[in-house]
């Protein structure tokens, strides 16, 4: 049995964000998509992903490192939920693996694409203390 096609979706995605190649990147995502660029903050769409992600890069000092460590896909029609330890690391930084979930949808042209981009996971999620 061969790779499910969104696990190669997000290798490409991985090594785009690595190598900085943002018009590669964008492509992988669905027009109005949802990045979470930390807890509290996300963008919509394109035009605020590839913003987000140049200033993600130089935050890293164009150095950031992304890969997979471990994955679970489940689709549903033209629907697949990912759970996937993603390994993030930079120079300067600890490396750091999230629990991320991601959400894709197969467009008509048949290719699966991101529509929710959450690196963080549950980390999203306040705990419903008050400070």
């Amino acid at each position: 049995m061969g790779r499910h096609p969104v696990e190669i979706q997000i290798e490409r995605a991985d090594k785009a964000i690595v190598a900085e190649e943002f018009d590669t990147l964008l492509d992988i995502y669905t027009e109005d998509a949802v990045l979470v660029i930390e807890p509290g903050r996300t963008v919509r769409g394109k035009a605020g992903i590839r913003k987000a992600f140049e200033a993600i890069a130089a935050y890293f000092r164009h150095g950031l490192e992304v890969r997979q460590n471990g994955m679970e896909i489940l689709e549903s029609g033209r629907i697949a939920l990912v759970h996937a330890n993603t390994v993030v690391s930079a120079p300067g930084s600890p490396e750091a693996e999230r629990k991320a979930v991601y959400v894709f949808h197969k467009e008509e042209d048949g290719i699966w694409r991101c529509a929710i981009d959450n690196s963080y996971g549950n980390e999203i999620v306040a705990d419903g203390t008050e400070s």
